[in-house]
């Protein structure tokens, strides 16, 4: 295991992260209810990306994993994600780096861009463009399942989400911080986005939407497909291959 590092967000929140390797900075932004560990280290693309010459920064993004979970609802501000990875940027003296999010994590690297970070390469894991011009049912029924569990409208999902929670030891007013905190991004804003950027989901991901409709409207944007669903395509040896290989070939 890597030793956990700390800084002290925006508001004094303690946000956990780990780095690997040596090389370009990377930086990794992990999905909801998971953590850097579950999302990046224990598939390989960790590994993968260090290998490749390559220095991974990945946090846990705030409420997950080592990173502190306030219960109080001032803690989780319009954005507040976004602005906790801005103040790593910032924490870290990055001017140079690319910028690599999975679901949730693709969402809150979308948000950083609109803020105005500026990574040389972008890549969207896990996402499509409704999940980023609007929360809608997918945000419905995690608060639902997360508030009712096998009560949910959907009992299924409801345990399905329960025992996420339960395994990564995650507090239901943080996670429900997390859903609060979400701000749509426009069309015009996705459209400004003009760094390369890769979107890459499993061939049965459309959970967030269509990650070719996401490509289509980025200036310089492409779309990938891997083996997998929204759960499971995190572990394909071929979704750390994409990302690798997509990193490699813009920055020669």
């Amino acid at each position: 295991m890597l030793p956990v590092q700390r800084f002290q967000s925006f508001d004094g929140v303690s946000i956990a992260y780990r780095t690997l390797g040596e090389g370009w900075p990377t930086l990794l932004l992990h999905g909801f209810l998971a953590s850097a560990e579950s999302n990046w280290f224990l598939p390989g693309i960790a590994d993968a990306l260090a290998s490749a010459g390559r220095k991974v920064i990945a946090p846990d993004l705030r409420g997950h994993g080592r990173s502190d979970a306030p219960t109080d609802p001032a803690a989780w501000p319009a954005d507040v994600l976004a602005m906790d990875q801005q103040a790593l940027v910032a924490h870290l003296h990055l001017t140079d780096y690319d910028l690599v999010g999975y679901s949730l994590g693709a969402r809150t690297a979308v948000r950083m861009m609109v803020r105005g970070a500026r990574p040389e390469r972008l890549v969207l894991a896990g996402m499509g463009a409704s999940g980023l011009m609007g929360a809608g049912e997918r945000a419905a029924m995690f608060e639902d399942a997360i508030r009712n569990g096998d009560q949910a409208k959907d009992p299924r999902a409801g345990r399905r989400v329960r025992a996420m929670m339960a395994a990564g030891d995650l507090k239901p007013e943080a996670m429900l911080g997390v859903l609060n905190a979400f701000v749509p991004t426009s069309a015009e804003d996705i459209a400004r986005i003009d760094v390369p950027t890769l979107v890459i989901a499993g061939q049965r991901d459309d959970d967030n939407g269509s990650a070719e409709a996401l490509a289509g409207m980025l200036p310089n944007g492409r779309a990938q497909r891997v083996p997998g669903d929204h759960m499971s395509a995190v572990m394909e040896p071929s979704l750390a291959a994409g990302i690798v290989g997509f990193l490699d070939r813009v920055s020669r």
